[in-house]
């Protein structure tokens, strides 16, 4: 019997829907997330996959400007006191409401957290006086210090659920337990699955380090829904293999072909790409404390490092634009500061970081190292574009001016704990400001610690200017955005010119990808499967 005309079509309008619900986008991943927990480590490609099954309060689009995410609203008062707003209506993936409990319990976890590595996400909730909740859809925090910064610091900072332990009434109250009465989460119950429970558009299906992560669609997402069933995430280190994945087929989208490769996808119109400035930079972090440090060895017994005389001759030893040309292919820019000019808190004008052989040679022999020292640069090898292949080149930089250096490269597994355990000498960074303004680095990397470790967590080279302590202490409570602007680039000039922090480039985010689908490039290099759509025909 022969079907009426419209149920044929009601048929097909059916199966062209299974068809695209059914649809897979494969990415290929330069850089492999280290952990499903959001908390685990402040890294780019772990917090790119945290924001595809958890949500924060507050949401980055591709130029870092902010949007309503849980927080629907958000006011200061002029001074301590934030309150926010929540969304209402929304669920997690177990089915359980999300309330103002859910974010106090998550900012007590972040200070309850014995996993994570190094002290991510506490450097923002250490500033925390109090937390209160007038009601399950409000949130009201009162800062110690004045935190100008609030919303775009919790833009990064993801949501769990409370229901994920065993607990009581849930309070801002560190000193008994935030009304936690089990075990605190740890990193495993997050990668194995059970405690990866989130609002965002996804779900973990299964995370296998070195082979995938697989994600779902989340039925009961509040947003819009995301037009992929699935999303298979797959670590491809090398650029070679990831740009002869998408040519076979294998991949959809891969991220940071290298930029030399391009020319073979450019006129194939089965492909195009993305080019983003980024306000990554990457630099080189040295031991400036320690008298004695594991990978220096001097005639004289001493740590070179810490003399300012040897550290701008290394800054003078290396040649930057020669690095952007020959190894990054014109896909990022020369640093001269901590964060790209032009954006908040930037000098206007820095001078240029000169490539100047003769006088590094010149400042060595007034530090007293005519014949130099020995030093190693201990790199990642699987984190930044290029990232071994830079250290190397500055190795041989160094190494022309009578610094023989060599390169201890590895994973970046095995990487940042070490760092974190201030193993390193002269260790490689890259920091992506999360902010957009200058106080991101400067408040994370220079500052001499505070007890509470809200700034300065990342210290490990034992840098210390109390000239610079007190500038950025008062820069990062100070509301008025001109005035604050005008002392982190104070800030910001003695950090350049100690040169405890070498700057090397600006990375640029490059995605490639078949042709049929429509890729926004990222300011912050998120790989986000959000950030894939089909084109529109």
């Amino acid at each position: 019997m022969r079907k009426p005309l419209f149920l044929a079509a009601f048929a097909a309008a059916c199966l062209a829907g299974t068809a695209v619900s059914a649809q897979t986008l494969r990415i290929a991943l330069s850089s492999e997330p280290t952990a499903v927990d959001p908390h685990y480590h402040d890294l780019s490609p772990n917090n790119a996959l945290a924001q595809h099954i958890f949500d924060s309060l507050v949401r980055q689009d591709e130029q870092q400007k902010l949007h309503p995410n849980l927080a629907t609203s958000w006011q200061n008062d002029g001074k301590n006191r934030w309150t926010f707003k929540l969304r209402d209506g929304v669920k997690f993936t177990n089915g359980k409401p999300f309330t103002a409990e859910d974010v106090v319990f998550t900012f007590c976890r972040t200070l309850k957290n014995e996993t994570k590595v190094s002290d991510s996400f506490a450097d923002i909730t250490g500033n925390f006086a109090s937390v209160e909740m007038p009601d399950a859809q409000t949130l009201v925090i009162n800062t110690k210090e004045p935190e100008p910064l609030l919303p775009n610091l919790l833009s990064g900072l993801s949501i769990l659920s409370a229901s994920i332990v065993e607990h009581g009434p849930i309070s801002y109250d560190i000193a008994k337990n935030c009304g936690v009465t089990g075990a605190w989460p740890t990193v495993t119950g997050f990668n194995d699955g059970t405690l990866a429970i989130g609002t965002g558009p996804y779900k973990l299906k299964s995370y296998v380090r070195g082979s995938a992560i697989e994600l779902e669609r989340n039925p009961s997402y509040w947003g819009k829904a995301e037009p992929w069933a699935t999303v298979r995430l797959l670590p491809v280190t090398n650029a070679g293999p990831r740009l002869a994945g998408l040519l076979a087929g294998d991949y959809d989208v891969i991220e940071n072909p290298a930029a030399r490769d391009l020319g073979r996808i450019k006129g194939d119109k089965r492909f195009g790409h993305v080019i983003t400035p980024s306000t990554r930079v990457v630099y080189f972090q040295l031991d400036v404390a320690r008298d004695q440090s594991p990978f220096v060895k001097s005639e004289d017994g001493k740590n070179p490092l810490k003399d300012l005389r040897v550290r701008k001759a290394m800054s003078l030893a290396i040649d930057r634009d020669a690095i952007v040309k020959r190894i990054m292919d014109g896909a990022a820019e020369p640093a001269y500061q901590y964060l790209p000019t032009g954006m908040s808190g930037t000098r206007p004008n820095p001078p240029k970081l000169a490539y100047d052989p003769a006088q590094a040679k010149k400042l060595l022999a007034e530090a007293g190292y005519a014949k130099g020292f020995q030093l190693t640069l201990s790199t990642t090898n699987d984190r930044y574009i290029n990232d071994s292949q830079i250290t190397q080149a500055v190795a041989q930089y160094l190494t022309q001016v009578g610094i023989k250096t060599e390169v201890d490269a590895m994973t970046r597994a095995i990487y940042f704990p070490r760092r974190a355990k201030k193993e390193f000498s002269v260790a490689i960074g890259g920091w992506g400001s999360g902010t957009g303004e200058a106080a991101s680095f400067l408040r994370q990397w220079p500052p001499t610690p505070n007890e509470a470790k809200t700034i300065g967590g990342s210290n490990y080279g034992g840098y210390k200017n109390d000239q610079f302590d007190k500038l950025i202490r008062e820069a990062i409570s100070t509301l008025d955005d001109n005035k604050r602007s005008q002392l982190l680039q104070e800030a910001g000039k003695i950090v350049v010119e100690d040169y405890a922090f070498i700057p090397l480039h600006f990375e640029s985010g490059i995605w490639a990808f078949k042709s049929e689908l429509d890729v926004k490039g990222r300011a912050d290099q998120y790989m986000l499967a959000m950030s894939v759509k089909p084109k529109a025909k």
